[in-house]
């Protein structure tokens, strides 16, 4: 049986979609990868700022509120005040944190690297996500395969396509990892 890891990769942070003061109606808002720290007495505010991509009107989603700076150790603090690029990714690809904001979020443009499977072929795939985002796997499958929606349909009810901890591949969702089975 041969192994292989597949990668998703995402070309961008997910965009959000709310309503613009200055536009005066719903627009994109795209995660600018910096944070707004304020003290407040003896509490902090964090927020994660967004752009709207057509006037640059600046809108905060926030991360925590009214929280007490000892709640975080020097390192958090200092990743926030520093706008740490890592952080402010896992913060813009939380879909739960931006869709408590009152958010609709829209998920990015991704790929999936890794080495092709040969049709036919007897092979264990392990999907790997570094965020768990609301994208179905059949989707991650049908790009990297090539494959039509019927023609994806049609492996997966004949079994020649199957989860390993037997998730409904039609409708199940990415998690961090997968392992899906391909069989002959």
């Amino acid at each position: 049986m041969k192994k292989l890891i597949w990668k998703i990769q995402y070309d961008s942070t997910p965009l959000v979609y709310r309503h613009c003061k200055k536009c005066g109606k719903k627009t994109h808002f795209k995660s600018s990868d910096q944070f707004r720290v304020n003290a407040q007495r003896q509490y902090l505010d964090i927020w994660l700022i967004y752009k709207c991509t057509k006037c640059n009107t600046t809108w905060n989603a926030t991360i925590y509120s009214r929280i007490s700076p000892q709640a975080l150790t020097a390192e958090q603090l200092n990743q926030f005040q520093e706008n740490d690029q890592v952080l402010a990714r896992n913060y813009a690809f939380n879909s739960e944190l931006l869709h408590k904001s009152g958010t609709e979020c829209e998920l990015p443009e991704f790929s999936v690297v890794g080495d092709d499977i040969i049709t036919g072929e007897y092979a264990e795939v392990k999907l790997i996500s570094e965020y768990i985002l609301p994208i179905k796997i059949s989707a991650v499958l049908r790009k990297k395969l090539h494959l039509s929606q019927k023609a994806y349909k049609e492996l997966v009810e004949n079994g020649r396509i199957k989860d390993r901890s037997d998730r409904n591949l039609l409708k199940s969702k990415l998690n961090l990892e997968t392992v899906i089975v391909f069989l002959p």
